[in-house]
């Protein structure tokens, strides 16, 4: 201060100024630039400005955040990130330290979309997070992984990973399984139970990327249900239309011939009123529609239908219930009721119906 008190001496000694007023006049002076510089100090403020690594340091008489950042020309765009609201108030105490981390352009392509930001995240997992992306253990990277840094113009792409189990069914055919009926007639076909198809059932893993089928592999294969068979009776037993109209049926038919007799003394050596006379020889009276056969050949009991070929009127329903001396093999014997009768039948080539 000395220095400066000889000058303003000196200046004022030419104005031919008192020495008390040199000295009132010095004192003035050193009062107000001590009191300058001690305010000037009192509003200065330390502020360290860490820019995305580049670091400065300056006092400011500035208050804010906002207003420091315009003083030193920073300027931020709204995706980086300031450690300090804009309006924050810079302390006098201690160091104000602010620092800026500056958003870089980051691509990501997910769920059919591509989606351009800025950020100022460090690493993949961060930015996802931080745009409300969710990822699963099973999804996939292509390129950049979760925990990679994050640098200008990455590119991030997800697949999503899904897995299925599926179903997939199919139907087992039934069989038809026919079986012989002699209740039936031959040719006719009976349903006894319908047949329903059976059920197999295949298990796969599917794997899907990005709604993609990308691998399908078979888990289980079974069969859930059974197929029912069908079964149907076919009818063996044969039928006749006779020339009556009717149908018969029946389990053999021989081509035989017929003679035919009557009670008569010439055709059974008794005469009426003899024991056994009308009595065939299983004890029945003998009537239309009692033949005589050979037991080896129809046992008797047996009931038949005998047929005439041609024009002449069937014989028509039969017991097989005599027997004769001289009917023997394929030949019958059928009663008549007179002698005229058997006269006119003669000896005749006949179908004979085994009936069931």
């Amino acid at each position: 201060m000395i220095p400066i008190a000889k000058n303003i001496k000196r200046y004022f000694s030419k104005l031919k100024i008192r020495s008390l007023d040199v000295a009132i006049i010095c004192i003035v002076v050193v009062i107000s630039v001590t009191a300058g510089f001690v305010v000037f100090n009192g509003l200065n403020r330390h502020v360290v400005i860490n820019d995305n690594g580049h670091t400065i340091a300056i006092k400011t008489m500035k208050v804010t955040v906002k207003e420091v950042l315009e003083q030193t020309g920073i300027k931020v765009d709204k995706a980086d990130y300031v450690s300090m609201p804009f309006d924050a108030k810079l302390t006098k105490i201690h160091q104000n330290v602010i620092n800026i981390k500056r958003a870089v352009p980051v691509s990501i392509k997910v769920d059919g979309k591509e989606l351009d930001v800025k950020t100022y995240k460090d690493t993949v997992s961060e930015v996802l997070r931080d745009n409300n992306i969710s990822v699963d253990s099973d999804d996939k990277f292509v390129g950049s992984q979760l925990g990679d840094k994050i640098v200008s113009n990455m590119n991030i792409s997800i697949v999503r990973v899904e897995e299925k189990t599926i179903t997939e069914t199919s139907s087992i055919p039934f069989k038809t399984i026919t079986k012989e009926s002699n209740r039936l007639d031959k040719g006719v076909r009976n349903t006894v139970r319908q047949g329903k198809e059976g059920i197999r059932e295949k298990l796969y893993k599917v794997v899907y990327e990005d709604g993609k089928q990308t691998a399908k592999q078979l888990v289980k294969d079974f069969i859930s249900t059974n197929p029912l068979n069908c079964i149907v009776e076919v009818g063996t037993v044969l039928n006749y239309e006779t020339s009556r109209g009717e149908t018969i049926r029946f389990s053999k038919v021989m081509n035989m011939r017929a003679t035919s007799y009557t009670a008569s003394f010439t055709d059974t050596g008794k005469r009426p009123g003899e024991p056994g006379f009308g009595i065939t020889a299983t004890g029945a009276r003998v009537k239309r529609g009692i033949i005589a056969v050979d037991p080896s050949v129809i046992p008797l009991g047996t009931r038949v239908y005998i047929e005439v070929p041609g024009k002449a009127a069937d014989y028509g329903y039969a017991v097989a219930a005599d027997t004769g001396g001289a009917i023997k093999g394929n030949k019958i014997d059928v009663y008549l009721e007179s002698g005229s009768q058997v006269d006119a039948w003669g000896v005749r080539k006949v179908k004979v119906y085994i009936l069931k």
